[in-house]
């Protein structure tokens, strides 16, 4: 079948970004490439999908393309004219209707095209151009639900970034300790910059899909998979090399300590009684009120701390 022109759905030439972000903040993660702007255009493509279905219809999964009103109910009533109304869908909707995506379709045409956009967003640094269409992967991904390749295409979504994060397993466990921290950092930061812009473009098979059919969301689920693939694998490796480095000063510095301690912290909250006391320095009411008793001991630890700072150069 002969491929339509992804820029149909747009209405206009493809938007390009090339803003690309990774700054984390006290949330846990970073604004990363779209940022806001993702959101609104998914907003924007959410209200045309809307425009174009026929009156009285609905976007669903669950019973097929387009679901209308029933022979006889009460959205019907109202004699041939209600009638005629009902099934008076537009120029752009019939057009639709009659390119219909077959499964060889999807996989000889339309994954790829996810596929590579995919490839390049969990594979770039900070500040890279990435040169695609968002509003053509929008337009794509709205196509593929509407046609009812959803499931499908989350599992092709979920096995593609599988074998991502198995890769970026492997070569951290190939990572010599001096360089383990640092590694993990750039690696936990990459993926979860790269979520901010995946989740976004796939926002119609999240609404239609993974939280009607599911019940989840598809950020969790890709969190997850970063859970289970590579964070668990590597906590008992990390964990002593981020306590070593805590009790040397300046062994790595304090934003990758923050990122990577905040960002294991999001993954699994359980990981705090690992190091109760290397996560109270990042995550706030870790640690149980001081105690008046204490407070010398807290005084003498401020103390250490000054007298450590003095000597790598810092003044009062």
């Amino acid at each position: 079948m002969e491929e339509e022109s992804m820029e149909e759905e747009g209405g206009g030439e493809p938007m390009m970004d090339d803003q690309n972000h990774n700054n984390w903040d006290a949330d846990g993660y970073g604004r990363h490439l779209l940022g806001p702007a993702a959101g609104q255009l998914g907003d924007r493509f959410l209200r045309e999908a809307v425009a174009r279905t026929p009156a009285g219809a609905e976007l669903s999964e669950a019973n097929g393309m387009l679901q209308g009103c029933e022979p006889g109910g009460a959205s019907c009533k109202g004699g041939a004219g209600a009638i005629a109304a009902a099934i008076n869908i537009n120029a752009s909707t019939s057009k639709f209707l009659m390119n219909v995506i077959t499964i060889e379709d999807y996989k000889s045409t339309y994954w790829p095209k996810l596929d590579s956009a995919i490839d390049q967003l969990l594979t770039q640094s900070p500040g890279d151009y990435i040169p695609i269409s968002y509003e053509q992967i929008y337009s794509c991904v709205y196509k593929c639900v509407c046609q009812q390749h959803s499931e499908q295409m989350y599992s092709d979504l979920i096995k593609k970034i599988t074998n991502h994060l198995e890769r970026v397993s492997k070569e951290l466990q190939a990572s010599p300790p001096d360089l383990y921290i640092e590694r993990f950092n750039v690696a936990l930061g990459q993926y979860m910059g790269a979520l901010q812009s995946i989740v976004p473009l796939f926002i119609y098979m999240n609404k239609f899909y993974i939280e009607t059919k599911l019940n989840r969301d598809l950020k969790d689920d890709l969190i997850k998979l970063f859970t289970e693939h590579v964070a668990e694998k590597h906590i008992y490796n990390l964990m002593p090399l981020l306590l070593e480095a805590q009790s040397t000063p300046f062994q790595i510095t304090p934003s990758t300590m923050a990122n990577i301690v905040k960002g294991l912290y999001t993954l699994r909250p359980e990981w705090v009684q690992m190091a109760p006391a290397l996560f109270s320095k990042f995550i706030p009411n870790i640690l149980p009120p001081a105690v008046e008793s204490e407070l010398q001991e807290y005084a003498a630890q401020d103390q250490k701390l000054q007298r450590e700072l003095m000597q790598n150069g810092f003044t009062r």
